[in-house]
């Protein structure tokens, strides 16, 4: 008997009868392969993170001066993608894009993780992949073991979380889990930064009655399968990972949490409960800062055609990377316990 489509967001994923799922190749799906050659002050590695789970992750190394006398060491960004936690990939071009010019322009490295998705690996399975990546880094700052590239050009002391819309959520999350760890020293978690976290609750928000769908086609329909697909068995979107503000997650106050940058943008669907999110911290004395986008929508700076051709994409792609640079540049200097 042929396979039947039993369940599908159009244009995004597809589950068949047979337990086989499909995610179509669009405009930013588009894989790119790593390049050890530098390309415009760029070099990118792939490698396996985990034997057991099959995560891996892309590293990027910005190209020192011919000048420089001595090597040069780079905060690390540990970064997640977005996606709902049931699409995405550290190889996506998009991707590859903004993070080289992030890597370039702020003078850091970054660990991209292909963390396991959704369906087939259902929440909490990525909040996991995070902290074995954290872990991970953990082990080289300790030189329990070795990488090339970080190794010899990252600084540990110096690691900030990184990630958008999905990958947001695993800042937080990540960031959580850390706190409970007795000790991470030599590596220290300076910062965290969410671009557009995927911050929902089981009641609408304003924003997702009255926003319509944007560029990134970021729908109530499409928000609502993707995280019902994603989230444990049972859960609503009250499940703390995905509302961590909500009646079911961990008091705030009680969190020891680094500072945090969370990015929005007016146009976004979601941004009532970001905004929530943000009040949520600041009221339980977690130090947030904010910065918004002005006429565009949910993750426009992964749309790297629009970035490249219009002109407001291309002014708040700027902005966003000059806050994330102050940002990074901020935590680092930061002489606290973080």
């Amino acid at each position: 008997m042929n396979k039947q489509i039993i369940d599908e967001i159009t244009g995004i994923i597809r589950i068949y009868s047979d337990g086989s799922i499909e995610r179509p190749l669009n405009i930013l799906s588009i894989p790119v392969s790593a390049s050890q050659a530098f390309v415009d002050g760029v070099a990118t590695r792939d490698l396996k993170i985990s034997p057991q789970t099959g995560i891996w992750a892309r590293i990027y190394l910005p190209e020192t001066s011919p000048d420089m006398s001595q090597v040069e060491k780079y905060p690390i960004l540990l970064h997640f993608h977005g996606g709902g936690f049931c699409i995405g990939s550290a190889d996506w071009r998009c991707l590859n894009l903004f993070l080289s010019r992030l890597v370039k322009q702020c003078r850091v490295m970054c660990v991209s993780v292909d963390y396991r998705l959704a369906p087939e690996h259902r929440l909490p399975a990525a909040c996991e992949d995070g902290m074995e990546s954290l872990d991970w880094l953990h082990r080289l700052a300790r030189g329990d073991s070795e990488d090339p590239w970080l190794s010899a050009h990252g600084d540990f002391t110096r690691c900030i979380l990184l990630g958008e819309s999905a990958g947001g959520n695993l800042v937080h999350e990540v960031a959580i889990r850390a706190a409970t760890m007795e000790r991470l020293h030599p590596l220290r978690l300076r910062g965290g930064i969410m671009i557009h976290p995927g911050f929902v609750r089981e009641q609408r928000s304003r924003s997702e009655m009255e926003t319509p769908p944007d560029i990134a086609k970021l729908s109530t329909e499409a928000v609502d399968k993707l995280f019902s697909l994603a989230l444990p068995e049972g859960s609503t979107k009250d499940h703390p990972i995905i509302n961590p503000m909500g009646p079911f997650a961990p008091n705030l106050q009680h969190l020891n949490l680094p500072p945090f940058l969370v990015a929005m943008a007016d146009h976004d669907l979601i941004r009532d409960t970001q905004f929530e999110y943000c009040e949520a911290m600041k009221i339980a004395g977690k130090s947030v800062e904010v910065v918004i986008s002005n006429n565009v929508g949910h993750c426009f700076h992964v749309y790297d055609d629009l970035v490249a051709t219009d002109a407001n994409f291309s002014q708040q792609a700027h902005d966003l990377l000059d806050a994330i640079r102050t940002f990074i540049t901020t935590c680092c200097q930061d002489t606290s316990k973080y």
